[in-house]
Parts: structure tokens; sequence; C-alpha cells
């Protein structure tokens, strides 16, 4: 596993897969950087170096140098990238043990560079699994407005695309854009994403931490993850606003960090919110517990077409929380919702529309909310869960080490 981003990093992805490829039968080796991710400060009990090895769970853990930054500075980020994909492309390369393949996680679309030294130079076919769309999700962040930078980002993923075996996307959306930048469609799966499942706690409201929390009393529809210019959440603000005059009892909860927390709560302040919270980032271990006293679970991204053939990775934590979703995301998220049957949408960046659906929610009948959320968490496990997309990656993994026995 070659990936920026693992534990003890908040990384779907990460640990928890591992071991379940593990459980497949599978020997995992995980070439990663120092956890960083998302203050941009190197985590406690951790020191950079030029490399460590480490064990995680039985899992071996080789950490490379990078340079931690996540901030809203374009230079660092861009270092920060850059940083890990040399250190992974030289100490990766020649520190890791032999392997049949590399299942490398973009983004950052520079982690590509490791992948093509190690399949240039130890001949090891790679599996490179797409979550966002680069250069698109690059200059829709803002991180990068170049236009000649932007090309050469394309280049370069277009190169990295080339040398792959194979290609996995997150939703139907990201395979037809890459078609139509000329990836062989038989070269690309759509292997759905999924949450870290492995604990996901059954249904038990602790009312003592809803009063400490601010929950009780109200109908808190909660959003929980990163809070940066992607997610748009201006509008949301504004639809508490609307809101606050008819529905008094509605309570936006926001959880997490990001680069526009600290924008959003001044916001707030100004516009004298009371019916908005923000809790800081919490351990997956604590955040379950939270989502359970949620009465709505809220996916809201900015309304830009590259967001319309994504689904935001909280989409399949809210659906195994058995909650029911007010969806802000035009195009593939919105149509999986639907199919799940497990909640509402709005149009995303539209504060009346916002509003309009959230007291639509706070009037329905609890029975059909509950029934939302228990379409939602059957959905998950039947479609979307670890396990069913672990099986996945694994007969795509030996398809490619097969045809490369063939060949």
């Amino acid at each position: 596993m070659l990936t920026q981003w693992f534990d003890p990093e908040p990384f779907f992805k990460g640990l928890p897969f591992a071991k379940e490829l593990v459980a497949l039968g599978h020997e995992v080796e995980v070439i990663t950087g120092f956890p960083n991710y998302p203050s941009g400060k190197v985590y406690p009990g951790y020191r950079l170096r030029l490399f460590q090895r480490e064990i995680l769970e039985g899992l071996p853990v080789l950490r490379v140098f990078l340079f931690p930054s996540h901030n809203r500075s374009s230079l660092q980020r861009i270092l920060n990238y850059i940083s890990f994909a040399i250190s992974a492309s030289l100490f990766g390369t020649i520190l890791s043990k032999p392997a049949d393949i590399v299942y490398v996680y973009h983004p950052p679309g520079t982690v590509g560079l490791p992948a093509l030294v190690m399949k240039l130079l130890k001949k090891v076919p790679y599996v490179y699994d797409i979550q966002d769309l680069w250069p698109e999700a690059v200059e829709a962040s803002g991180m990068l407005k170049n236009r000649m930078l932007l090309r050469l980002l394309g280049f370069w993923c277009s190169l990295v695309y080339h040398f792959a075996d194979r290609i996995v996307v997150q939703c139907p959306g990201f395979k037809e854009a890459l078609v139509s930048k000329g990836v062989p469609e038989d070269k690309i799966n759509v292997i759905y994403n999924w949450c870290d499942d492995t604990c996901v706690p059954d249904e038990c409201r602790d009312e003592k931490l809803a009063e400490e929390l601010g929950f009780t009393g109200h109908f808190n529809i909660v959003f929980a993850g990163t809070m940066g210019k992607a997610q748009g959440l201006e509008a949301v603000l504004d639809a508490a606003k609307i809101v606050h005059h008819d529905k008094p009892e509605i309570q936006f909860v926001f959880i997490g960090g990001g680069t526009e927390v600290d924008d959003l709560e001044k916001m707030a302040r100004r516009e004298y919110l009371e019916n908005v919270i923000f809790l800081e980032r919490r351990p997956i271990s604590e955040i379950w517990g939270i989502l359970d006293l949620a009465d709505v679970l809220l996916v809201h991204l900015s309304d830009n077409p590259l967001f319309a053939i994504s689904i935001p990775s909280k989409t399949q934590a809210y659906l195994a929380a058995g909650k029911p979703i007010l969806m802000g995301v035009k195009g593939d998220a919105e149509n999986l919702l639907l199919e799940a049957k497990a909640g509402l949408t709005c149009v995303p960046g539209d504060p009346y529309s916002i509003a309009e659906v959230a007291c639509k929610l706070f009037s329905m009948p609890r029975n059909n909310l509950r029934e939302y959320g228990a379409n939602g968490k059957r959905f998950y496990e039947k479609c979307l869960s670890m396990k069913v997309g672990a099986k996945a990656f694994e007969r795509v993994f030996m398809d490619v080490v097969n045809n490369k026995d063939q060949a």
C-alpha cells in the first residue's frame, strides 16, 4: 500500500482495509509519511526522520520523510506533496519488501512518482485508486490557479494513468471523465468507497453526552468532517439564519477541522446564529457516538460541476450510522442517496433550498426519519461495506497479477 496518509491519521482506506486484505490471505506492507494530517503538525510520539519502520497491529509500516503542512499556503502544500513523492521514490523503492502489486491511493497526484519508479526499477505493477480528479480538484480547491501549471499537472496525471495496470474510481462519473480523457474503459473499475465500519456501534443514545454537547432539546442537523472551501458551508450558515425565524428548534452542528473553520465561526458570531454550534475534531471512536445523537446528517459541497461526479466520503459513514441524510450534492452522490432511499436532497449552495428541506425533515413523522436511516444502513451493508469493497479490490489485484504472469 502506497499512500501519503495512514493511521493514526483519519484515513478510511488505512489500517482496517490493510487488515481486511490480510484476513483474505494476503501479505501487506505500507509505505507512507509521518502523520501530520489534518493539522499539518507531526503527531505526538513521532519525529521527522529520513525513514522509520514500525509495526501497527501486526502490519509492517515504512514511514518516509515529508514536509509537514496542511494550511492555505499553496507553496507549503506543494512542498508537502513533492517531499513525500521523492522520499517514497527513494526509500520506498530501496527499503520495501518484494511485492506482487502496489496499491496506490491518490490524491495527491504526486504519489504517482514512486509508483512509476517501483514499476520501472522493480517491475511491480500498480493499481491506481483515484479519489479526486486532478488537476480539476486542485483548481476547484483554490490551491493552484496558474493555467500552465495546471496543464502540466494534467499531463503528469495522464502519464501516471497510462502506466497504471488498472485504475479504480469511486463512482461512475469518474469513469466517464477518465474515458473522455482517453483512458481505456476496460482499464477502469468502479468500486464505491466505504467507511471505517469496524467500530460502528449499535444504537445506544448517550443522553449525558447529548447534554454536554448542547444537543438536548434541539433537532440536530450534524455536519462532521473537513470544513474547507469545497464544502461551501457559508450557504449552510445562511440557511441556519433563515431557519431560525421559522423553526428555532433546528440546530446546525459542525464537527471537525479545516481551513475555513475560523472564518465560519466568525460568520456565525457576526450573524448572531444561536442555532449553530462548532465542535472540535474528534477521533473516529468518538464520532460514531456523536452521529448517533443526530436527527439528520448533512452532506454538502459547493455547486461545482466537478462535485457532480464525486461522492463525499462522509456519505458512506452517514449511511452506516443509520441516520437520515440531507444531501446537498448533485450527480452521483445524489443518485446514490436516492437509490438507498435514505434521505432528501437540496440544491447545493442555495440557502433557501437547504432551509426548506431542513424544515421538511423537522416536520416529518419520526417513523419516516427512522425508515430513512434503516434504509441507508441496509444499503450500506449490502453494497458499500468494507468487506464488499475489499473483495472487489482483491479481484482487481488478482486479475492484474494473473495477467502479468501470463505475459
